[in-house]
């Protein structure tokens, strides 16, 4: 027996109207290495100077936390593996589960993730799933009440 469905267009993402088709990963679509380096870098510089989320921090290791984070953006969004292969899966909630994370935390840490995004200045599909992802990821790591 075969299966008679018609076969579904395929959605094809272009540059623009008559572009070539987009077959890169985000990663590299939005600037690579470069750009996730300046997102992170740029979401620490107002995570450093936050009362509430910087003690939750290395506070000898600013550095390795904004290199560790960019690793991590860089993989999720299709750039090199190089997070998992250092450090393992990134079990996000499991990383968190000793920190006090709180609705205030959370809105604290998006504040400082958009403020990053808006300085990037990236292209708006580009720019919106990323901040969808973000505070799915944020609102995932709540683990107090408040």
């Amino acid at each position: 027996m075969t299966d008679q469905t018609p076969a579904q267009p395929r959605l094809t993402l272009r540059k623009d109207e008559n572009g070539d088709a987009l077959t890169d990963t985000v990663w590299a679509q939005i600037g690579g290495e470069e750009t996730f380096e300046f997102i992170a870098a740029k979401f620490y510089e107002g995570v450093r100077e936050d009362p509430i989320l910087a003690p939750m921090y290395p506070q000898d290791d600013w550095d390795g936390a904004i290199r560790r984070f960019r690793m991590f953006l860089e993989q999720y969004w299709g750039g090199p593996g190089t997070y998992s292969a250092e450090r393992g899966h990134p079990r996000l909630r499991m990383r968190h589960a000793a920190f006090h994370i709180d609705s205030d935390a959370r809105d604290r840490w998006l504040q400082h993730m958009n403020a990053a995004l808006d300085a990037a200045k990236l292209p708006p599909m580009h720019d919106a799933a990323i901040r969808d992802y973000v505070e799915r990821a944020a609102f995932s790591l709540i683990n107090q009440p408040g």
